[in-house]
């Protein structure tokens, strides 16, 4: 739509994710659709309610959750009708696990799994083991990251697609101490 106001981005390129609160907020697959439909410019609860075809009390309460967990922020406040409107935003343009936890793990891939049944395309889901050297793991993980980065978009009446991104050294059997 062209005579829409440009949005500013959000206030931060990166938000590294290690809080047991962002964890849990992240676990929940409304929570990610949020966050999904936030990625461009900020959106009040009626806006995202219509998009995610869901109640407004269920998306009010999810940006509560995440509000409090410090993964979205309000950018606007005005009256409307004699009522409050806020707009909703990110808090970063990408969120990063900095240290994984076994619980929040299993929990955001519960609700990345939710999310792939859901989806309506064709999806790509690989699992591969390499055996490489921290060299070339380092450079694989950067190459990945890079590639997920500079991806292009397309308009925004296209579809939107999540990526999920994993690179992690298989820990050895108890027991065992070096390599095979």
């Amino acid at each position: 739509m062209p005579d829409q106001p440009p949005y500013p981005p959000p206030p931060e390129d990166v938000l590294e994710i290690g809080a047991p609160e962002q964890f849990a907020a992240l676990a929940h697959p409304l929570r990610q659709r949020l966050l999904f439909a936030l990625g461009h410019r900020p959106a009040t609860i009626r806006q995202l309610a219509a998009q995610l075809d869901t109640k407004k009390g269920n998306v009010a309460h999810h940006l509560k959750v995440l509000r409090e967990a410090g993964l979205v922020h309000i950018t606007e406040t005005r009256q409307v009708r004699g009522g409050t409107e806020q707009h909703y935003q990110r808090t970063a343009r990408h969120m990063v696990v900095a240290e994984p936890q076994a619980a929040g793990t299993a929990a955001m891939l519960a609700a990345f799994a939710q999310e792939l049944d859901r989806s309506p395309g064709e999806t790509h889901l690989t699992l591969r083991h390499l055996r490489l050297s921290p060299t070339k793991a380092r450079e694989l993980g950067e190459t990945l990251a890079k590639l997920v980065d500079e991806a292009e978009e397309n308009a925004e009446d296209q579809p939107l697609h999540g990526v999920l991104v994993a690179l992690y050294q298989q820990a050895l059997p108890a027991g065992t101490t070096g390599s095979a």
